[in-house]
């Protein structure tokens, strides 16, 4: 296998952090994996599965949104970046390369959180074949209960709207909740989880057309201890592709013989044997092992021999 870190363009010119993991025999899938990160989460978090899927001759492409990571200027502090720049500029920008590198791939998705949400407001989300969806939820506080819900709304409509313009970013760290986000990040965020519709325009209009646009299929996994993503959100986002063809799986950690999963767990390796293994099939029903095809192929070619 092999590792690169390496810098790509978002559809802008801004330039973003990312790292290519090539299989060992990349001629074995027509495929490429891009992985787009939840919010304020670095690309180095999905390290290990993306080794796993390059080891399993899937190539596949990690990268930091900007703001976050290594695509972060050294200060926040007027630093011009919001949720429609990471959906129409950034991931967009790393679709454009991996199609543009690797034309005669097919290209799936993992969409972690906000990363599978923001894959419904790429311009390009039309390119994209398949999407697994990992927690990917609505924010609308509504959709939470108990004392949780208590906290969405406080995060919404008081700790986002007054912590921002503090610091001219959104100290997250402070709060143990994820890396400092951008001030727009945060504003853009915040408006969206105050609305039921969620992903909205200025004037509260839903944002649906590039949802209408993607008709590849989706496998979402949700989780029962999942407190950033409850089943209600879930399924609020599910809704959105409307013209996609979808699975979903809702699971709890002891079905996998864990204790806990949560809203990141299944990027961590006590699934590698599970969840991990499960989502290269479904890749690999997605895009086929090229060697297999050209055999098969060739096999339907070939001339019957005369009796």
């Amino acid at each position: 296998m092999s590792i690169r870190d390496i810098r790509l363009r978002a559809t802008d010119g801004f330039e973003l952090a990312a790292t290519l993991y090539e299989p060992p025999d990349d001629d074995r899938t027509a495929a490429v994996v891009l992985v787009a990160p939840a919010s304020g989460v670095k690309r180095r978090y999905y390290d290990k599965y993306a080794r796993f899927l390059a080891d399993s001759g899937l190539a596949t492409v990690t990268f930091d949104y900007r703001g976050i990571g290594d695509s972060r200027p050294r200060s926040l502090r007027g630093f011009e970046a919001s949720l429609s720049d990471w959906a129409e500029k950034d991931v967009a920008g790393v679709i454009d390369w991996i199609i543009a590198q690797r034309a005669a791939r097919r290209l799936l998705v993992v969409g972690h959180s906000i990363g599978g949400q923001l894959i419904g407001l790429a311009p390009n989300n039309d390119r994209v074949d398949a999407l697994l969806a990992v927690a990917a939820q609505s924010g609308y506080w509504g959709w939470w209960s108990g004392s949780r819900k208590l906290f969405m709304w406080s995060l919404w409509h008081v700790l986002m709207p007054g912590l921002t313009p503090v610091f001219s970013y959104f100290p997250s760290k402070k709060l143990g909740l994820s890396e400092d986000l951008p001030a727009g990040v945060a504003r853009q965020w915040a408006r969206w989880g105050r609305h039921p519709d969620y992903i909205v325009d200025d004037d509260g209009k839903p944002l649906r057309d590039g949802f209408r646009r993607f008709t590849g299929p989706i496998r979402s996994y949700s989780f029962t201890d999942d407190i950033h993503a409850p089943r209600a959100a879930v399924e609020s986002m599910i809704r959105c592709y409307e013209r996609a063809s979808k699975e979903w799986r809702h699971l709890s950690p002891p079905e996998l013989g864990l204790d806990a999963i949560g809203h990141f767990g299944f990027f961590r390796e006590p699934l590698r044997a599970t969840l991990w293994k499960e989502s290269v099939e479904w890749f690999r029903q997605q895009a086929p092992d090229r060697r297999r095809s050209v055999v098969a192929a060739q096999r339907v070619s070939e001339p019957r021999q005369a009796q």
